[in-house]
């Protein structure tokens, strides 16, 4: 199922406004959704289910989650946790506001979990919102999801052995992404500022940008090495030179629509020309189709 049709059924359910334009939604059956758990490093795993990828440090100071998916899997992901770790869930920290890496908040938040993110997260969270690449309004979310702690910059949680900082990266796949990085387990959490495998979504209506994204990575690639493992938000768990070629893929994207830009190509030519073909059969198989992102490319380079 797509981004957007995350989005919708998600947004369905919860009676939010779909504009006119949107996917259309139908109801998703979590039900078949199973969550499973990867070990990365020592006290440190990655759940995959439905949604953003799920960083965990399970051990005895507690449990801490990097975002929490989707709120019918919450019992799911509960379940999984117990396998590793029969301590509670003390703190889950949002890479950003999108209801795939938040919809979990309202159910763990109402059972005294600490709800972190960055300060662009609470605000994004806490009014109306509206996703222009899938033409959707974002009604506030409840008070019980929301963040009971945020940051501007930077914080940093001593837990389970290890030294785990969450620090925020300029506007990037939002204006409100942390990037989570265990120090001693020498694994990071990217958040949607990596997508492996597939083209990004970049939210340019919640101040994302390419530039922001390159930025981003730029970051991670000057902290990690080549042991270090990195978790993507969306896609297979990575290394430092998976990121490299995510890396220069960002900048291929961004150098070519740029240059069109500055030959004056309209969006309609652009698209005619297709100056993404050779990239679209590795990349373009994700939820975002290859129009779809050229479209958010020019739109975000034509308005700087």
């Amino acid at each position: 199922m797509s981004i957007a049709q995350r989005f919708s059924a998600l947004a369905l359910g919860l009676g939010l406004a779909l504009l006119p334009g949107t996917v259309q939604a139908q109801e998703q059956d979590f039900s078949a959704v199973e969550i499973k758990t990867v070990p990365v490093a020592e006290n440190v795993y990655v759940l995959l289910g439905e949604g953003g990828n799920i960083g965990v440090s399970a051990g005895p100071d507690g449990v801490f989650l990097i975002d929490d998916q989707f709120a019918p899997l919450t019992e799911k992901i509960r379940a999984a946790i117990a396998e590793i770790s029969d301590q509670p869930i003390k703190f889950v920290l949002n890479t950003h506001w999108h209801f795939d890496h938040t919809g979990g908040n309202e159910n763990l938040g109402k059972e005294g979990t600490i709800i972190v993110a960055h300060d662009n997260v609470y605000q994004r969270m806490s009014t109306d919102q509206f996703i222009e690449a899938f033409g959707m309004e974002v009604a506030p979310s409840p008070k019980a999801a929301l963040p009971v702690i945020s940051f501007s910059d930077t914080t940093t949680f001593y837990l389970n052995g290890d030294r785990i900082c969450a620090f925020h990266v300029d506007p990037a796949h939002t204006d409100g992404d942390s990037i989570v990085h265990f120090h001693e387990a020498n694994v990071i959490h990217m958040g949607d500022t990596y997508f492996n495998g597939i083209y990004p979504f970049i939210d340019t209506s919640s101040g994302g940008s390419i530039d922001g994204m390159i930025a981003a990575v730029e970051e991670v690639l000057e902290l990690a090495n080549d042991e270090t493992v990195i978790i993507p938000g969306h896609g297979a768990i990575s290394n430092r030179a998976e990121l490299v070629v995510y890396y220069n893929l960002l900048k291929t994207v961004r150098d070519r629509v740029g240059a069109a830009i500055a030959q004056g190509q309209t969006l309609e030519q652009v698209l005619a020309d297709s100056p993404l073909t050779d990239l679209d059969e590795k990349y373009g198989q994700g939820f975002l189709k290859p129009e779809q992102f050229l479209t958010i490319i020019y739109k975000d380079l034509s308005n700087p």
